[in-house]
Order: C-alpha cells, then sequence, then structure tokens
C-alpha cells in the first residue's frame, strides 16, 4: 500500500504471534475498519483495542468478553454453528464491503495445516471480487499475483512465487536475484521458491494464470530463527 490508501483489517482466530506486531500494523495503517473473525476478538482484547464488528458462530469467544465488547459499541452478527463458511470466510466477506484499498487478514496463517490452506484459498474468494487481500503474519505475507505488480521492498526479502490452481505462463521476474523471462511453473515443481529481490523493488508480470506469493518481511529472517 502507498500514502493515502485505506486498509481494512480482519482479525482470524489462529495463531497470531506477536501481539507487538500487530500492534505495530494498527499504528501504521490505521485500519478504517476492523472485522474480527470470532475468537480473533480474544487477540485484540490483549492490546486494548475494540474491534467495529465481531461475526461468526461465536464458540471461540468467551461470552464476557464478547458481552464486554458488545457493550463497548461492537456489532454482533451471529451465524448458526452448523454452516458451510468458516467464521473467517464470513469476516472477509463482511470486509469486502467496506470501503478500502486492501484487506489484510491477521491471524490466519501457522496452527493447524488446514486451516490455513482454507485461509489461503480465501484470497481467491477476494481475487473474483477485484478486492485486494493478504495474509499477514509477524513473518511473512501472502497474497495472489495476476497481471504485472510491483513488489516494493528490501534487498536482500526472500519472496516464494508458486502456481495457484493450475499452469501459469509467461512469467517475466525482473529485480530478482534469479530473473526469469518468458517461464512457466507448474504445480509439483516448486522451484519458484527462496528467490530474493535485488533492490527496493522487483517486479512480476504474467502471462495467463494466478501465482501465489510469499514475502518475507526481514531479509534471511524465517520462522524457525525467532
Amino acid at each position: 500500500m502507498t500514502a493515502g490508501e485505506a486498509s481494512v483489517f480482519v482479525i482470524a482466530g489462529g495463531p497470531l504471534g506477536s501481539r507487538d506486531f500487530l500492534r505495530s500494523q494498527l499504528a501504521e495503517y490505521q485500519p478504517v475498519g476492523l472485522v474480527c473473525a470470532d475468537g480473533g476478538a480474544g487477540h485484540l482484547e490483549e492490546l486494548g483495542v475494540t474491534p467495529a464488528v465481531i461475526i461468526g458462530d461465536m464458540d471461540s469467544l468467551a461470552p464476557e468478553v464478547l458481552k464486554r465488547y458488545e457493550g463497548q459499541g461492537s456489532l454482533i452478527i451471529r451465524h448458526p454453528r452448523d454452516k458451510t463458511e468458516t467464521d473467517t470466510q464470513l469476516a472477509l466477506e463482511y470486509a469486502m464491503q467496506l470501503p478500502a484499498d486492501e484487506i489484510r487478514i491477521y491471524g490466519a496463517l501457522g496452527g493447524r495445516i488446514d486451516h490455513t490452506l482454507a485461509n489461503i484459498s480465501l484470497l481467491a474468494l477476494a481475487l473474483k471480487r477485484g478486492v485486494a487481500a493478504r495474509l499477514v503474519d509477524e513473518w511473512c505475507e501472502v497474497f495472489l499475483v495476476t497481471g504485472a505488480v510491483e513488489i516494493q521492498g528490501r534487498a536482500g526479502q526472500t519472496v516464494s512465487l508458486f502456481p495457484f490452481a493450475g499452469t501459469v505462463q509467461g512469467i517475466y521476474l525482473e529485480g530478482f536475484a534469479y530473473p526469469l523471462a518468458g517461464g512457466a511453473m507448474e504445480i509439483g515443481v516448486p522451484y519458484g521458491i527462496s528467490n530474493r529481490l535485488e533492490g527496493d523493488r522487483g517486479t512480476i508480470t504474467i502471462g495467463s494464470g494466478i501465482l501465489l506469493a510469499v514475502k518475507y518481511h526481514q531479509p534471511d529472517r524465517f520462522p524457525e530463527e525467532y
């Protein structure tokens, strides 16, 4: 995002990692909306922050916490436990109705691999709606790439690329340690892993298909090293 753009935060109920990281993100982006997926509201309680909306089946949030937030003005949207959508999907669906340039989803990576995969798949839902969305934690951010995208960052940051939902053709990578000109990536051949930015930006251009990008915040620092 650039200066002047507005973001909405979705806080899911998965592992959050450092509360200080989320606190710094709230300060940096000052989101125009703060939507919690059920137990995600518990993450904000530890920061003393009141969400605008809490949505889900409310099976993961202590009743006293829910009541306290309701008293503080949070909109509570209850769904039956026997539903097809995940709480994070419901929160994303709500967030996509708000006026913003990007949706940043926290508490959606790590923990159960099936939950993480489900959350990654939600990026496709946002893409279909024409909404920019990404999953973010203290180590990395995960997002989808179509067409041409400029990746801003710092030299040495790791950026891994994977084909999403099929073969990706006509890939051009500029500004990376391992450039590519007209390449292709297919599922089962993950050679797009562990590329690096050579400077403060790199360009990804795609002829057809969708890439899943994982960009690490710190050069050469990964979760197992924290």
